[in-house]
């Protein structure tokens, strides 16, 4: 029997209404006991509970008859998130970004989860390698949808050999169950330059393709290869040549796809066009952007957020000219992505707001320079390579650099230390073109 202690009751919820405070256990609900947050979930999907509670200032049992709408919560948080503790990956990945993390980071940075529960809950890719028959049959029967799935490769023996996990041969058999039980699913190919790329990318790509319409579609992104690579599977990283390659393969998979089905189902991150030097595809080739998690589209969406913002802007130009053009702040990213943000800032400051505002892309010496995107920047390179630069009274930092309680850097630098370092103010930058605009403006006028 598993009691399910709450962390928070939130105010004015059901929770809050019926006296439930922080320290409780949730025993049963409708005479159910609860394994995790996904039979929480879909036990508290009634009209009418019946709620066993172990309370906190006396330890008696009190059972609660509460009637509600059907798919209104509680308004709880527990103490697990999940209600349980998470499933580790059991696979040794030839390409696993966690086994090249430098040493001295927090523990929860080298955890590799691969749990079914947070792919629903949070958007996690999993490898259904870990889960067994029970599992699997409580996937399609709670009708747990949608899944997050790294495939990586359709062949068996190669999937098995990247991952290091014999289980892992068996991914086109579980794709298709989820396929046949109405499981929606979307995926992602890591994509390591002469692995599983060229034929393999293509057997891939057309085995998924007739797992449409459950499969949505499918990510193919750049392995990442970090500066701590001892003693692992030796990995070339995508280059420029091989960029334009898997851009033309892809373009020529997605043209067909798009006339048999009506999408173009298989999606390139953005790195792999700038890597190559080829502009990004437009905003309506990104299909809705379902897959900016993997960044794909992800500048696209946000220049296109930028220049619908500005469209409404509404600068008096008496503050504009009283103004001048002071160097404002200046704006941090990754070297992949400079280009593009500069161009766009300046476009801003041109034509909107009279200001100056520097864009320094970091060079990450902390995982390698291969490492070139914004996530993965650490707060000691930011301060290192800024350290007596023209900052301006702000430095502008994307919200995606930072981690835990949003203020802290991958290294554990903090807002605070980057601000004492370097005599400025830190405004953390939403990955929102329309938000981005609307916090310059706001700071200047």
């Amino acid at each position: 029997m598993k009691e399910h202690t709450v962390k928070k009751v939130y105010p004015t919820g059901i929770a809050d209404e019926i006296g439930l405070v922080p320290g409780d256990k949730i025993i049963k609900i409708n005479d159910n006991y609860l394994s995790d947050i996904l039979d929480y979930y879909y036990h508290v999907n009634d009209d009418y509970l019946e709620l066993l509670v172990k309370k906190k200032e006396n330890n008696e049992n009190w059972l609660i008859e509460i009637e509600k709408d059907f798919y209104e919560y509680l308004g709880v948080e527990f103490e697990l998130p999940i209600m349980s503790e998470l499933k580790k990956c059991k696979n040794k990945c030839i390409f696993c970004f966690v086994d090249q993390m430098p040493p001295g980071l927090r523990e929860s940075l080298y955890f590799k989860d691969d749990d079914y529960r947070l792919s629903l809950l949070s958007g996690n890719y999993i490898t259904l390698t870990n889960l067994d028959k029970e599992e699997t049959n409580r996937i399609i029967e709670y009708k747990i949808s949608p899944l997050y799935i790294s495939v990586h490769s359709t062949n068996s023996e190669l999937r098995k050999e990247m991952m290091n996990n014999k289980n892992a041969g068996l991914i086109y058999e579980q794709l298709n169950l989820l396929k046949e039980s109405g499981i929606e699913m979307y995926g992602q190919i890591v994509l390591c330059p002469g692995i599983n790329d060229g034929n393999e990318l293509s057997k891939t790509l057309n085995d998924l393709y007739k797992l449409w319409p459950e499969f949505k579609n499918v990510a193919i992104v750049p392995v990442g290869l970090t500066a701590h690579r001892e003693k692992l599977y030796r990995i070339n990283p995508v280059d420029k040549d091989k960029a334009k390659e898997l851009i033309d393969q892809v373009h020529s998979f997605q043209e067909k796809s798009k006339i048999n089905i009506n999408t173009r189902f298989a999606f390139l991150a953005d790195e792999f066009y700038i890597l190559a030097g080829e502009e990004l595809p437009s905003v309506e080739e990104y299909e809705y952007f379902s897959q900016l998690e993997n960044g794909v589209g992800l500048i696209r969406k946000f220049e296109n957020e930028v220049y619908g913002a500005l469209d409404k802007i509404d600068i008096d130009n008496t503050k504009k000219s009283y103004l001048g053009t002071p160097t404002i702040g200046s704006l941090v990213t990754g070297v992949s992505s400079k280009p593009y943000l500069s161009k766009m800032v300046n476009y801003i400051t041109d034509n909107y707001l009279d200001v100056n505002i520097n864009v320094y892309g970091i060079v990450n010496n902390y995982f390698g320079e291969n490492v070139t995107v914004s996530g993965l920047i650490a707060g000691r390179d930011i301060i290192n390579q800024l350290q007596g630069k023209n900052i301006g009274k702000y430095l502008f930092v994307p919200e995606v650099m930072l981690k835990d309680e949003g203020n802290v850097f991958l290294d554990d630098v903090t807002i605070e230390d980057i601000e004492s370092s370097l005599r400025t103010n830190v405004i953390k930058v939403p990955v929102h073109g329309e938000e981005f605009v609307k916090n310059l403006s706001d700071l200047i006028y």
